[in-house]
């Protein structure tokens, strides 16, 4: 696996997979203390495994836009997992990568107006 600095406040820790950085930056967002926000800064080692698996390597950058007077269903699940076989919907691959990475992540919900 590989070695992931995580710098929060001025504290540095290190831990070991890309997921349990992506963790702990959601969780130091969310645990302020007296008003003051916390940022996390997350830098990737020489080595580290891509985020992106397989969706769509030949692209410099993955974009999608999407307007929400588009959207088919009045509740639309897009994948930020990067798993999902339906990318960029969400198809609950997440579930199966949160269980065997200890990783949080689920989808964005976008919702029709």
């Amino acid at each position: 696996m590989a070695s992931i600095i995580v710098t929060i406040a001025g504290s540095v820790a290190s831990i070991s997979s890309t997921h349990a950085a992506h963790r702990n930056l959601y969780s130091s967002r969310s645990s302020r203390g007296g008003g003051r926000r916390r940022l996390a800064v997350v830098r990737a080692e020489a080595g580290a495994e891509p985020i992106n698996p397989a969706i769509r390597k030949s692209e410099d950058k993955v974009v999608d836009s999407v307007l929400l007077s588009d959207l088919a269903k009045p509740l639309t699940a897009y994948c930020r997992c990067w798993r999902s076989a339906t990318f960029p919907l969400c198809d609950g691959s997440h579930v199966k990568h949160n269980k065997a990475t200890g990783d949080n992540v689920g989808p964005l919900l976008l919702k029709k107006q």
